[in-house]
C-alpha cells in the first residue's frame, strides 16, 4: 500500500491564497488524501494511560506520538483528526494530560497523546517524573514512527519547542512541525509563522523540513496532516 504515496518525506509545505486558507499541496495525491481520511475514519479508542515507562504496551504496531506546550490545543487537534467531539479530553486547563495516553486506531497503528510541557498544576516531584517519562518515550520507542510537534500559530517556537527538539535531534527520533490555531492569525501573520517555521527546521537534523498548517476549529489543513501521517503508518 506504500505505493500509492510519493513518500511520507515529500510533503512540501503548504501554500496560501488570497482567500487565506491553506490549499491542498499537489504532493497529495488523490489517493493519498483518501488513504488518510479512510485511516482516521477507523474506530479510534483509548486503550492505556502510562504513568511509567514499565506500563508502556509492547512494541509492536506504528505509533505517531503528539508534543506540544501545554494548552497548544493536543487534544483537539486528535479529536479533528479523528473526527470525534471527545475521543481525547479538551480542558482549559493547562497541564490537564498527566500521562501518555494510548489511543488504538483501528488496529494499524497508536495516537500517543503525550503531556504537555511548559507548565502544569502539579509539584516538582510530579513534574519531573512526567518530564522523564517523555524523555524515556522519545529516547527509546523504536516503533514511534512520526512525532507531531505541535506550535500554537500565535506563539511560534519557543526555548521549551527547542528543548524538545534538541532532544529528538540528539535521539535521531524524527518528528515535524505541525502549526495548531491557524484561524486566530490573519493571513499575512501566519504567513510569517510559516516561513519562519520552515526556517526553524533547517538547523534541527532529525526534523522532517515540511510544516503543516492546520486549524481544528476551521478543519483548515486536517485531510494533509490524515494523508501525511497515513503515509508514515503505511510506508
Amino acid at each position: 500500500m506504500g505505493s500509492r504515496f510519493r513518500g511520507s518525506d515529500n510533503v512540501r509545505l503548504m501554500s496560501w491564497k488570497s482567500s487565506a486558507k491553506v490549499v491542498t499541496s499537489p504532493e497529495f495525491t488523490p489517493e493519498a488524501l483518501e488513504a488518510g481520511r479512510k485511516l482516521f475514519a477507523q474506530e479510534c479508542r483509548f486503550v492505556i494511560g502510562v504513568a511509567q515507562e514499565v506500563q508502556l504496551p509492547p512494541p509492536g504496531r506504528p505509533e505517531i506520538g503528539f508534543a506540544g506546550r501545554s494548552n497548544v490545543g493536543k487534544s483537539s487537534l486528535l479529536n479533528a483528526l479523528t473526527g470525534r467531539k471527545s475521543l481525547a479530553r479538551v480542558s482549559g486547563t493547562p497541564g490537564a494530560t498527566r500521562q501518555l495516553n494510548f489511543f488504538d486506531l483501528g488496529g494499524r497503528a497508536y495516537l500517543v497523546d503525550l503531556p504537555g510541557y511548559g507548565f502544569a498544576r502539579a509539584g516538582k516531584s510530579d513534574i519531573a517524573e512526567w518530564n522523564a517519562l517523555i524523555r524515556a518515550y522519545l529516547r527509546g520507542r523504536a516503533n514511534l514512527r512520526r512525532l507531531c510537534l505541535l506550535i500554537d500559530a500565535r506563539r511560534g517556537v519557543g526555548d521549551p519547542d527547542r528543548q524538545i527538539m534538541a532532544m529528538l535531534d540528539e535521539a535521531a527520533q524524527s518528528y515535524q512541525l505541525v502549526l495548531t490555531k491557524t484561524d486566530k492569525l490573519p493571513e499575512k501573520a501566519l504567513a510569517g509563522i510559516v516561513q519562519a517555521l520552515e526556517a526553524e527546521t533547517a538547523g534541527h537534523g532529525a526534523c522532517h523540513p515540511e510544516v503543516i498548517a492546520t486549524s481544528a476549529e476551521t478543519g483548515a489543513g486536517i485531510p494533509d496532516l490524515r494523508a501525511a501521517l497515513a503515509a508514515v503508518v503505511f510506508a
